[in-house]
């Protein structure tokens, strides 16, 4: 008899002794599943998660094209291109302003980056034209200079807004 009852008395022991490792296998008490609270080893969830698709996908800058498909139909209007002038237009607005995408990339000092651009300019002025008849080249360059003024005037009115709302 005593040697069953130390027989016991061991094999309690031995039996409290890997409570905790049979624990830590088996969800650390918990009884819903395998270890980890569902998990698969290292905190991994055995099922693969895909997440949010929206944050993944990087927003992507448009194009040069992109940006000159946008303006065409309202140039076009504007000054009564025909489609030939409409393509030397495109293609010369399509060049510059991937040439200004290019040195935003290079991310040049400010100086040096206002020059460039005046540079692009200039090639862009002189290309339209050559390629276009003086009447519509004077009207493309009058709509260019409206553009910007107009938005300059916006900036000032929206101030001005502010300030007497303040009142």
């Amino acid at each position: 008899m005593k040697s069953t009852q130390t027989l016991i008395y061991i094999t309690l022991f031995l039996a409290f002794l890997s409570i905790n490792d049979i624990s830590a296998q088996y969800g650390y008490g918990s009884p819903y599943g395998y270890g980890n609270s569902g998990m698969y080893g290292r905190g991994r969830s055995y099922i693969p998660q895909a997440g949010p698709t929206e944050n993944q996908k990087e927003e992507t800058p448009p194009t040069a094209e992109e940006i000159v498909d946008g303006q065409m139909p309202s140039i076009t209007e504007a000054i009564g291109l025909d489609p030939f002038e409409e393509a030397i237009v495109r293609t010369t607005l399509i060049q510059s302003v991937q040439q200004r995408i290019e040195l935003q990339i290079l991310g040049l000092e400010p100086l040096k980056m206002k020059e460039e651009i005046e540079k692009i300019k200039q090639r862009q002025d002189a290309e339209l034209k050559a390629g276009l008849p003086e009447d519509k080249y004077e009207a493309f360059m009058e709509l260019q200079e409206n553009q910007f003024k107009a938005k300059k005037k916006k900036k000032k009115g929206k101030k001005g807004k502010k300030g007497k709302s303040k009142d």
